[in-house]
């Protein structure tokens, strides 16, 4: 099974948390998930979530801490995953490639129909901000 390294970022303001919705032309559409992409050959985790988000969202972020890692199989592929905690530093969020985004309550992560894999990360941040 091909395995997909993704590189994702946990975005925090205060008691809120940045999830984003897949548009209807990607794959899992309509799922919830933490913002990022896939790593390429020639950068780091952290360089890639970086590049992700400005490339998705156009806002600029600091790529703080390591959140978790998650390998999930779905049918046709595996995923593995790698979270950071994120600041938003410049920018204003406009979305190119998704079509939605939500500020949400932290403790009440775990209620939205997040993806699979992001669902680990989401339970890791609930614990990181108890």
């Amino acid at each position: 099974m091909k395995t997909i390294k993704v590189s994702a970022g946990v975005i925090i303001d205060k008691d809120k948390v940045l999830i984003t919705r897949r548009a209807s032309k990607e794959n899992f559409a309509g799922g919830w998930e933490f913002p990022g992409g896939k790593l390429e050959s020639c950068e780091t985790p952290q360089e890639c979530v970086a590049r992700e988000l400005k490339e998705e969202l156009n806002i600029d972020v600091a790529v703080g801490d390591f959140c978790t890692e998650v390998t999930h199989n779905y049918e046709a592929f595996s995923v593995n995953l790698i979270a950071y905690y994120c600041t938003m530093v410049k920018g204003e969020i406009s979305l190119s490639v998704l079509d939605g985004y939500k500020w949400i309550k932290i403790k009440d992560l775990l209620e939205y129909d997040l993806l699979p894999a992001d669902v680990p990360i989401a339970e890791k941040v609930v614990e990181d901000y108890k």
